[in-house]
């Protein structure tokens, strides 16, 4: 376990939309012939780009020869903090507020636009009205169904 922490991280560059099978193919072979590889990583947020973490590039180069997918070996180390923002997910509940007007990005109300009434933390769900509607619709949605389009300037004004 103490050879991972001292592992540093490694790009590479892959045909886009094809990262998940290289990860794949790059595991296996670790598996197989028994590489110091300790992890492959790869982030939805990154098309055409995995990452692996392993004691020197020989290794990582010697991981991926060879695969049809692959394109290159980034040159030198990724940092750490660099990626760490992919790894680490923040549930939007902690930058929602009362006021804020939102986007509902998924369910049956995909596309709308709403304001913030209520939060309930416990079970991530908020209240919102929709603009869309006619009149005043108070609707209780999924937190992660939500991106937010204006914070709320008023919060200290109340």
């Amino acid at each position: 376990m103490n050879e991972a922490i001292s592992g540093r991280i490694f790009g590479v560059k892959t045909a886009g939309g094809q990262e998940k099978t290289v990860a794949t193919f790059v595991a296996t072979r670790v598996e197989m012939r028994e590489k110091k590889v300790y992890s492959v990583l790869v982030f939805d947020a990154m098309k055409g780009y995995i990452f692996l973490e392993a004691p020197d590039a020989q290794v990582v180069s010697e991981s991926i020869a060879g695969f049809k997918h692959v394109k290159s070996q980034v040159p030198g180390i990724i940092r750490f903090p660099d990626i760490e923002k992919f790894l680490v997910t923040k549930s939007i509940l902690t930058e929602l507020n009362e006021g804020d007007k939102v986007e509902i990005v998924a369910g049956p109300f995909k596309g709308m636009q709403a304001n913030i009434t209520r939060i309930e933390p416990v079970r991530k769900e908020v209240t919102v009205i929709l603009l869309d509607a006619p009149y005043q619709l108070p609707v209780t949605v999924d937190a992660d169904y939500l991106k937010i389009i204006q914070k709320n300037s008023e919060t200290n004004a109340e």
